[in-house]
């Protein structure tokens, strides 16, 4: 890779996101213009621009599915399709057709594969 592609542009710049009631996001927005303001113009509000457009997990990911989450709780844990198949009381053929999202991850099945992934079975559904 060229050197000039290695070097990080923003390296200068911090972002920092904050979250606030919709009801005062104007006023807090205002105070931090004025603070933005001390800095001579260096620094600026998201929002501003065309490029900070939030997308959706569909837009930025189409083909995502409840099966990708599985496979990705699954080897968090370090675990075989097996291992998982043995703690949910299914079949491994199950569980890779539900990675595969050629089938659906049903509620119970969902309270099941959270409770041996450690999680919260609404990732699943």
């Amino acid at each position: 890779m060229l050197e000039p592609t290695k070097e990080l542009t923003t390296a200068a710049y911090a972002e920092i996101c904050i979250r606030v009631p919709a009801a005062h996001a104007e006023k807090v927005k205002a105070v931090l213009a004025d603070i933005l303001a001390l800095f001579e113009g260096t620094l600026s509000i998201g929002g501003e621009e065309e490029n900070d457009r939030l997308y959706s997990v569909e837009e930025v990911f189409p083909n995502f599915h409840a099966g990708d989450i599985l496979r990705g709780f699954r080897a968090r844990e370090e675990m075989t399709q097996a291992e998982l198949a043995a703690k949910g009381g299914v079949k491994a053929s199950t569980i890779s057709e539900m990675e595969r999202g050629k089938r659906p991850i049903g509620k119970e099945m969902a309270r099941r594969f959270a409770k041996a992934l450690n999680t919260s079975y609404k990732v699943f559904l």
